[in-house]
């Protein structure tokens, strides 16, 4: 087994990718991105002699790169994505490259505060050794890896990322349209409105894509409304109890940080 020396991004202009990248060669890595338009004869030239190739592309874009760059990946490398969702993605790279497949998913944004933890999930692919290769490779940058399977990664995020964006749109939306809202508006609507901002002016696309790309997604959709029916017929004291689970004990902080 050699060791992982050169690394290739597909999609290198990427805000992850621009981020992982100077950590990775810090860490002694040989680090080349390439990115769209992706030619027959940029992509021979760059996937030469590489270790590790890491897709940095859009979730729907991922099969159609795909096609493209597994031609020139060396047999002996490892595929790698670092998408949000991770059901679609592994299943077209198992589908596409015969060699060693692992999914990731940086728990964290392009731009995290030096105080955040880099938490990263590891889904295992193909290969006996890949995944803790590429664990390696990823703690040697500063990341905090922690393994898991496709189904547990997308189900969490379905509801910690797309339900939170799809409660987000429909509560904004439902108190749209109402001049006399704005007249009566409260700090904390204030603070949750400046919040969401962002998510849906300028990340909405990525966001929907995500949603839509998530198999359990509506699974989500469906057990929030079971409890908006809840509430619905009064039972407040059941949904507030059933929340409080988020503050028993330790912190969530504390608890998501320990894994």
């Amino acid at each position: 087994m050699s060791a992982i020396q050169t690394i290739l991004f597909i999609g290198g202009n990427g805000a992850m990718a621009r981020f992982l990248q100077p950590r990775l060669e810090e860490a002694g890595y040989a680090v080349r991105g390439v990115d769209k338009p992706l030619d027959g004869e940029q992509l021979r030239t760059a996937a030469s002699g590489v270790d590790l190739v890491i897709l940095a592309v859009p979730v729907p874009a991922v099969e159609e790169v795909l096609a493209k760059v597994v031609p020139f990946v060396p047999a002996r490398a490892i595929l790698a994505d670092i998408c949000s969702v991770k059901d679609a993605p592994l299943r077209h790279m198992l589908h596409y490259f015969s060699g060693d497949v692992v999914g990731t998913h940086p728990l964290f944004g392009p731009a995290p505060d030096a105080a955040t933890p880099l938490r990263t999930v590891l889904v295992p692919g193909r290969g006996a050794n890949a995944l803790e290769r590429v664990r390696d490779v990823f703690e040697r940058a500063g990341l905090v890896c922690f393994e898991s399977t496709a189904e547990a990664h997308d189900r969490s995020v379905a509801l910690l990322q797309g339900l939170n964006f799809v409660t987000s749109v429909a509560y904004l939306a439902c108190s749209a349209d109402q001049e006399a809202v704005a007249t009566f508006m409260t700090p904390s609507f204030t603070r949750r409105l400046e919040a969401a901002k962002k998510m849906l002016l300028e990340d909405s696309p990525l966001f929907t894509a995500l949603f839509e790309a998530n198999p359990y997604s509506q699974d989500a959709v469906r057990q929030f409304r079971s409890y908006l029916n809840l509430a619905a017929a009064g039972d407040m004291d059941i949904l507030v109890e059933k929340a409080a689970w988020w503050w028993r004990g330790a912190s969530y902080e504390e608890e998501c940080y320990e894994i």
